[in-house]
C-alpha cells in the first residue's frame, strides 16, 4: 500500500463519523430546554456555539467530552453581577437540564454544567456565558465567585485560516496528533494539540500545498519539532493568547514517536511499515495482509473497539519480579540496567501511580509477540480484568518480546494507558 493510501485511510477512520448525528441531536435538545427557560421560546436551536476540538473541527472518533457555550440574554446581566451570580446562573442551568434528563448525571463543575450521557458516552460541558461586542464571552466562575473572559471564536478562526492556508493540513495534522496522544497515553488536551500544530506550520511552509503522499514525512518533522520544544509550564493558545497548561512532558514520547517514523518511512512499501506507523496512530492505521508461514490464531483484541478512548489523565505501570530465593525487583529498572529477564519469574504488574479519580475500572492486555509465540499458537492479547486489585499477576515462560498494557476506565472511556515491555532472554528450563 502507497504511503497515500494510508494516510488517507487513517484520517478517514479518524472521521467522527456517525457518532455526529447522536452528538447534533443532544446539542440541540439542550439548547432547546435552556431557550425554553431562558428566553421562553419553544423548540429553538439558535444561541449556541460548540466549541473545544468538536467546534475547532479537529476532534477524532472516540471524542467524549464536548464543550458547549450557551449564549444568555444581555438583559440578565445585571441580575448576576453580585458575588453569587455565577453559581447562581449555573445551578439554573443544572435545573434546567435535569429537568430535561431526569435520570443522566448531571452537576456543576465550577465553570460549567457536566452532563454525563451514559448510553452515549458522550460527556457534554455546557457553559452558560454572555456575548461581548468584541465575540469575547463573559462566563461565570464559582471558584473565584466572578465573571471570566473566554474567546473561543478567536480560536476557531486561527485554526480555519491555518487550515486555510495549510490545504487543509493543519486539521489533518490535529487529527493524528490526536490519534497519537490516545494510542500512546500522551497526557495532552485538545487545545494544545492545536496550539502546537498552529506553531509548527507557523516554523515552515514546506507542507501547505503538499497532499498526503508527504504525510510520512510532515508527522516525521511535527514529531521532531514537539520532541525538540524546551520544557513549559503552558503555551499561548492560538487565536485567544490564553493560557493553556501543559500536565505533563510529552517530548519524550514525542521522540519514540519521531523514532518509529524513521523506521516506517525506511520501511516504505513493507509490510512492516504498517505496523510502525500503528505503533504511532494506532488500530485507524491499515494494515497490510501478510502471509505467515506458520498457522496461529490471531486473538489479540483492541481496546478501541470496546470502548472510547479519550486519553486526558496519566498512569504509570511496573512490574514486581520475583523468584524463589532473590530480592524482588522492578522491570523498569532491570530494562533501565540492561539486567535480562529470564524464564520462570513470577511477575505482578502494578500501577504505581494514577492520575484518574476514583471510581475506575482497571483493564489489562499481555501480548506475546515473536516467532515462538507464533510457534506455540500463544500470542494472547485478549483485554483482561486484574487478577487482584490493581494487579496482574503473570509468569514468564518462553523467549521473546513481551508486551502489558494497562487501561483506566472511567464512565466507560479510557482515559488513562500505559505500556511496558517485558523482553524474556531464554526459553523455559
Amino acid at each position: 500500500m502507497k504511503v497515500s493510501e494510508i494516510f488517507d485511510t487513517l484520517l478517514e477512520n479518524l472521521k467522527v463519523g456517525d457518532a455526529s448525528t447522536t452528538i447534533a441531536a443532544r446539542r440541540d435538545e439542550i439548547t432547546k430546554a435552556l431557550n425554553k427557560d431562558f428566553r421562553s421560546v419553544e423548540g429553538s436551536t439558535a444561541n449556541r456555539l460548540m466549541v473545544g476540538s468538536y467546534g475547532r473541527h479537529t476532534a477524532i472518533r472516540g471524542v467524549s467530552d464536548l464543550d458547549m457555550i450557551y449564549i444568555l440574554p444581555a438583559n440578565l446581566r445585571s441580575s448576576y453581577d453580585s458575588e453569587s451570580g455565577p453559581r447562581r446562573i449555573l445551578n439554573r442551568v443544572r435545573d434546567d437540564l435535569k429537568a430535561r434528563y431526569p435520570n443522566t448525571e448531571i452537576h456543576v463543575d465550577q465553570c460549567v454544567v457536566r452532563v454525563q450521557f451514559t448510553s452515549n458516552k458522550f460527556k457534554f460541558e455546557v457553559q452558560p456565558a454572555f456575548e461581548n461586542a468584541d465575540g469575547t464571552f463573559d462566563y461565570p466562575d464559582t471558584k473565584s465567585e466572578s465573571w471570566k473572559v473566554t474567546k473561543p471564536r478567536h480560536e476557531i478562526t486561527a485554526t480555519k485560516d491555518c487550515n486555510d492556508r495549510t490545504s487543509k493540513n493543519m486539521r489533518h495534522l490535529a487529527r493524528m496528533a490526536r490519534a497519537w496522544k490516545d494510542t500512546n497515553g500522551v497526557v495532552m488536551g485538545g487545545l494544545l494539540i492545536d496550539t502546537l500544530v498552529h506553531r509548527f506550520f507557523s516554523t515552515t511552509t514546506e507542507y501547505d500545498d503538499k497532499g498526503s503522499l508527504w504525510f510520512d514525512f510532515m508527522v516525521r518533522d511535527f514529531f521532531k519539532f514537539l520532541a525538540d520544544e524546551p520544557d513549559k509550564d503552558y503555551y499561548l493558545a492560538l487565536g485567544s493568547n490564553q493560557r493553556v497548561t501543559v500536565k505533563k512532558r510529552f517530548q519524550p514520547k514525542a521522540k519514540k514517536a519521531y523514532n518509529r517514523c524513521l523506521e516506517a518511512i525506511a520501511d516504505e512499501g513493507k509490510a512492516s511499515a504498517h505496523k510502525k506507523w500503528r505503533k504511532v496512530f494506532g488500530t485507524a492505521v491499515p494494515l497490510e495482509t501478510t502471509k505467515s508461514a506458520r498457522s496461529f490464531s490471531d486473538t489479540e483484541e483492541f481496546i478501541e473497539n470496546l470502548f472510547p478512548v479519550d486519553i486526558g489523565h496519566s498512569v504509570t505501570i511496573d512490574c514486581e519480579v520475583t523468584q524463589n530465593g532473590w530480592q524482588p525487583t522492578l522491570l523498569r529498572m532491570m530494562l533501565r540496567d540492561r539486567t535480562p529477564l529470564l524464564a520462570n519469574k513470577g511477575l505482578d504488574f502494578t500501577i504505581t501511580e494514577c492520575g484518574v479519580p476514583e471510581p475506575y475500572d482497571v483493564k489489562w492486555k499481555v501480548l506475546n509477540r515473536g516467532d515462538e509465540a507464533e510457534r506455540r499458537n500463544n500470542i494472547r492479547g485478549q483485554i483482561i480484568s486484574s487478577s487482584r486489585p490493581g494487579v496482574r499477576h503473570e509468569r514468564t515462560s518462553f523467549r521473546g518480546e513481551h508486551v502489558v498494557e494497562c487501561y483506566i476506565v472511567k464512565d466507560g472511556i479510557v482515559v488513562a494507558r500505559d505500556v511496558i515491555d517485558v523482553p524474556i532472554s531464554t526459553n523455559a528450563a
